[in-house]
C-alpha cells in the first residue's frame, strides 16, 4: 500500500505561482512512477503531469507545457508540482497518484488539494 497527501492547493491570482508537494508513505516510493491528474467542477478527471520513478522523463499535457514543472526527491518520498503563470482555467482539485513500475494503471490516489485561480 501506498498513502499520498497533496499540500500546497490556495487560491491565488491569474499569473501567480503555487507549488503543490505531495507526500508519499508505505512501500517504496521510487518504485512508482507518479503523476498529477486535476478536475475542475462539471469536468472528468485529466491528465496533468507525470514523472518516472528516477526522475529522469518527465511528460505534460500541452495545456501545461511550459508553465508547470514536475519534479521529485525520493530521499523526501515527494513528488512536486511548480505551477507558473496561472490561468483561471487551471482551477480544479489537483490529485497526485502513484503507478508501479509496468503497471499500465495508476493504484494509488491522493485526496487533493483546491487549485482556485482568480482573474
Amino acid at each position: 500500500q501506498v498513502q499520498l497527501v497533496e499540500s500546497g492547493g490556495g487560491l491565488v491570482q491569474a499569473g501567480g505561482s503555487l507549488r503543490l508537494s505531495c507526500a508519499a508513505s508505505g512501500r517504496t516510493f521510487s518504485s512508482y512512477h507518479m503523476g498529477w491528474f486535476r478536475q475542475a467542477p462539471g469536468k472528468e478527471r485529466e491528465f496533468v503531469a507525470r514523472i518516472s520513478w528516477s526522475g529522469g522523463s518527465t511528460y505534460y499535457a500541452d495545456s501545461v507545457k511550459g508553465r508547470f514543472t514536475i519534479s521529485r526527491d525520493n530521499a523526501k518520498n515527494t513528488v512536486y508540482l511548480q505551477m507558473n503563470s496561472l490561468k483561471p482555467e487551471d482551477t480544479a482539485v489537483y490529485y497526485c497518484a502513484a503507478r508501479f513500475q509496468g503497471s499500465s494503471l495508476y493504484d494509488y490516489w491522493g485526496q487533493g488539494t483546491q487549485v482556485t485561480v482568480s482573474s
